[in-house]
């Protein structure tokens, strides 16, 4: 079955040795639509084994961007290359003509954002948008490929009868199937060439083979077909529940952990050594793209039923303001007014050698600081763009200076790499111990030191 554009793989009656050899070739185009932080990763690696990817972006300066050679996503060992090369040799380019893509592909992609909205319902007007703008261009033999992550049943019940509707073709004409990306920020390549096994659901049984087969090609690891697309949805949404769940046992159990007298990361890392228990460690909060989002894409369908989820949720979301209240607390036990205090946020994006704030825990930190009428600072050697944390009443150090800059207390949010150079106990104060708020246990040598004043979530000096 073959178009003018290039050769099909759905219900295809060619030897599938022949099919491998078509993908990798380049006469299987691919269109990977959205080019974000894991789209031109996943873009680049596709261009480098089937060498003829096209990029689909509605964002004009990514699409002039990317057809330069240059990646716009920063942060990711090894992506610069990878799109250069691709781009050099002519494996990928970018475009904002959506429809025009879909009508030159084979293999569409979908690797675009799936969040939540104001009222924590999964919001797919997105994935939405682009599944229309496929279904423009969508022939015969066609497969579809959805890894942005969805509510379970999201193939089933809304893509497939939107991209029939849209495009005119039956069910058995094309394949749609659900490969969840599975990726870290910071390590998007490595991941995607096959650090953890690649996970493949489709429709029907031919899109379930033929997804296998395309990614066979770009996962040096094994490739997982489960039962349907429903099976990888739920997959994917139940590994960071799963994480959400842990989390807020941790900080549940280290919230505790004054009253009990113990020191709870102590505690929890001699449970793990049984094989069959693996808490998490406790912690200022919980964000990015990922865990603080996809509990409710299990909540609103099921919506009474899922009390573990929502109180993890709670658990969490409430881990920032009781860090914050560590600090204000204990301010006060020394005899300090948080509003004439002068309190130093080490830390901002949600995970170290990110730049990344969506979600980060470090933002509801300030905002309650500022509430009290603290002076708050913050300091992020990874983050280039305040805005949102001056929004919120912090005055940002772009060094911390020893000499000019003396704080009543410290939190630590993010422990990133450079503050293991800043002797943190030299911020402080010459008249009391410096209050260290460690948020992430980053920070406990400081536990016996006169000049400081510990406390850790989860353990106290």
């Amino acid at each position: 079955m073959i178009s003018q554009y290039g050769r099909k793989l759905y219900a295809s009656r060619d030897d599938p040795s022949d099919q491998q050899d078509d993908l990798i070739s380049g006469n299987v185009p691919v269109a990977v639509y959205g080019l974000g932080k894991m789209g031109l990763p996943l873009a680049a690696v596709y261009a480098d084994v089937t060498t003829a990817v096209i990029g689909v972006d509605t964002d004009e300066e990514v699409v002039e961007t990317v057809n330069r050679g240059v990646s716009h996503v920063t942060g990711e060992p090894g992506l610069s290359e990878a799109v250069s090369r691709a781009v050099s040799e002519g494996w990928l380019r970018a475009t904002d003509e959506g429809e025009r893509a879909a009508e030159e592909a084979s293999v569409h992609v979908v690797i675009v954002p799936t969040l939540v909205d104001e009222s924590d319902d999964p919001d797919l007007s997105v994935v939405k948008d682009v599944t229309r703008t496929i279904a423009a261009g969508l022939e015969p033999g066609d497969v579809v490929i959805a890894e942005s992550t969805l509510p379970p049943r999201t193939c089933r019940d809304v893509l497939l009868p939107l991209l029939e509707r849209e495009s005119g073709l039956s069910r058995e004409e094309f394949g749609l199937a659900f490969c969840p990306e599975r990726t870290s920020s910071g390590r998007a390549l490595e991941d995607i060439r096959g650090a953890h096994p690649k996970i493949v659901g489709g429709v029907d049984e031919e899109s379930t083979r033929a997804a296998t087969l395309i990614y066979e090609q770009i996962t040096d690891n094994d490739v997982l077909a489960v039962s349907d697309a429903t099976t990888a949805e739920a997959v994917k949404v139940f590994e960071g529940v799963y994480r959400d769940v842990n989390i807020a046992l941790a900080n549940e159990l280290g919230r505790h952990s004054s009253a009990l007298g113990i020191d709870v990361v102590e505690a929890i890392e001699a449970a793990n050594t049984q094989p069959f228990c693996d808490i998490h460690t406790p912690g200022a909060g919980v964000g990015g793209h990922c865990i603080p989002y996809y509990p409710y894409f299990l909540i609103g369908p099921f919506d009474e039923d899922t009390q573990l989820l929502e109180t993890a949720r709670a658990v969490n979301d409430e881990m920032p303001f009781y860090t914050a209240q560590l600090a204000l607390d204990t301010l006060r036990g020394q005899g300090v007014d948080p509003a004439d205090a002068s309190i130093l946020v080490l830390g901002l994006t949600y995970r170290p050698g990110v730049e990344e704030i969506r979600a980060t825990p470090a933002l509801p930190v300030v905002k309650r600081l500022d509430r009290s009428g603290a002076s708050v600072f913050a300091h992020d050697p990874v983050l280039t763009d305040y805005d949102a944390f001056e929004e919120a009443g912090a005055e940002i150090t772009e060094t911390v200076d020893l000499d000019d800059n003396q704080f009543d207390a410290v939190v630590l949010v993010t422990p990133q790499a450079a503050f293991e150079d800043i002797d943190v106990p030299e911020l402080g104060p010459e008249e009391r111990p410096l209050v260290v708020v460690d948020g992430r246990q980053d920070l406990t040598h400081l536990r016996d030191r006169d000049d400081v004043t510990y406390r850790g979530v989860g353990l106290d000096g």
